[in-house]
């Protein structure tokens, strides 16, 4: 275990290679700086733990001046595990503060540059059984540097993300608010059996990709009750990039995500790509809320990536001032390097959308299959939409897909005929339920004595 942190500035919290991690980040008020007195925490958690320790007592000053690296790095070594009272962690701004690791093999280099990546601010690695929770503490990125070296094309490696865990089994994120990251805020990788709820992200809305979660090539996965503010995507699905992911082979599966609201004005609520060369499958999403959002959901590929995605389930979606409800287009085309495959043809099939109501939008929709391997069996029902004052006059641009609508309005394009009244509960919605809904979290005290 490795820890660098302080409550001014942290820098990169490494949890690799630990069994049974709990990171808890509470505050008791966002202005308060001062120490407050109190011995006992309540979380909820799929297992608690059985130690607890408070940087205090090991030299921890909350005083937002004080750097806390040795204190956060003595409780680690410890107990492996830290709580931060009244903790608002800053991340450092400083690059050389952040190790350079290496691309995911998924992905052959980083999304920004070539080559190596800046680690996470808060990385682990072959873990089991990870909590990373708090009651609102915060945990702020400070990506105001990064990004103007992002858009100035001064960064020679791909910025950080604010959390990643990497080929890791049991993990909950829970009860944070995430601010400012430099690039994606969770971005939990080759993991299964994730939760993440109850958090609160906020990013400038034209802030470069900061997208919110971002499930890669993860499976059994759980995303609820979150607020995203973002100026990318506010959940991205992902699972590899062109011949990459092909090699790699892990797809995004068994993936829940419900009770979502997003605010994303050049961006969509939940996209699915473009980095989906693995694949993506059965991924189920419900009640989501969106305002201001440039697209509902989103499927984005193209001829390079290979891959599928198939068994996409949306039902229970409020939207309020759109570009676009649906888009879908095969013409997403950054790829890594030349080296991608043309003949490795994305196949789109099985998507579903129910129960949606959206006012205030340009568009319906834009759907733009691949010529010669058209997305199939799109299926809408109960839809309607309400449309702009500056709406455009064509409201569905369909090309190469297929597929069926019942009660759809305005109406659709012809590739997608209206089965009539009869048929509106055509898109079914999976009646069976995953195993990460069935994970269950209990209520865990935490104890230690303050030491003024």
């Amino acid at each position: 275990m490795e820890l660098w942190a302080s409550a001014r500035r942290s820098k990169v919290i490494d949890v690799r290679g630990l069994l049974g991690v709990l990171v808890i980040l509470y505050t008791v008020g966002v202005e308060s700086r001062k120490s407050v007195k109190w011995d006992y925490f309540e979380y909820a958690a799929s297992s608690c733990r059985a130690h607890s320790a408070s940087i205090s007592d090991f030299g921890g000053v909350g005083d937002g001046k004080t750097a806390n690296t040795k204190a956060f790095q003595a409780a680690i070594d410890h107990l492996s595990q830290f709580s931060s009272e009244d903790a608002v962690l800053l991340a450092s701004q400083d690059e050389s503060e952040y190790p350079l690791i290496e691309p995911l093999p998924s992905y052959g280099r980083g999304r920004d540059a070539d080559g190596a990546r800046y680690s996470s601010l808060i990385f682990g690695n072959n873990l089991t059984d990870v909590i990373i929770t708090g009651a609102n503490g915060t945990i702020d990125g400070q990506g105001e540097l990064w990004w103007t070296k992002f858009r100035a094309g001064e960064l020679k490696y791909t910025r950080p993300y604010l959390i990643e865990i990497m080929f890791s089994t049991k993990i909950q994120i829970s009860n944070l608010t995430l601010m400012n990251s430099p690039s994606w805020n969770v971005h939990p990788v080759y993991c299964s059996n994730v939760v993440v709820q109850g958090l609160t992200i906020l990013a400038p809305v034209k802030s470069p990709n900061t997208d919110g979660i971002n499930p890669d090539s993860c499976t059994n996965t759980r995303i609820e009750d979150c607020y995203i503010v973002s100026g990318d995507d506010c959940v991205a699905v992902k699972s590899g990039w062109d011949e990459y992911g092909i090699s790699f082979g892990m797809p995004t599966k068994q993936l829940v995500i419900r009770r979502l609201t997003c605010i994303s004005p050049t961006s969509a609520v939940i996209a699915l790509g473009s980095e989906m060369s693995g694949g993506i499958e059965d991924v189920r999403a419900e009640d989501i809320t969106a305002i201001d959002s440039e697209s509902g959901v989103r499927i984005k590929t193209a001829v390079g990536r290979g891959g599928y995605v198939k068994g996409i389930y949306v039902r229970g979606m409020t939207l309020k001032t759109m570009k676009w409800v649906f888009w879908m287009t095969g013409n997403y085309g950054s790829h890594p390097d030349n080296n991608y495959d043309p003949n490795a043809i994305p196949v789109i099939q099985n998507i579903n959308y129910r129960d949606v109501v959206a006012e205030n939008v340009t568009m319906a929709a834009r759907l733009e299959g691949i010529a010669g391997d058209p997305f199939t069996g799109i299926c809408m029902s109960n839809v309607t939409i309400g449309l702009a004052q500056n709406s455009k006059k064509l409201q569905w641009n369909c090309t190469d897909v297929a597929g069926i609508t019942s009660e759809v309005n305005p109406k659709p394009c012809d590739l997608l005929p209206d089965q009539g009244p009869a048929k509106i509960g055509a898109c079914n919605f999976p009646e069976d339920s995953l195993p990460v809904e069935n994970m269950a979290v209990q209520t865990c005290s935490f104890f230690w004595r303050h030491h003024w």
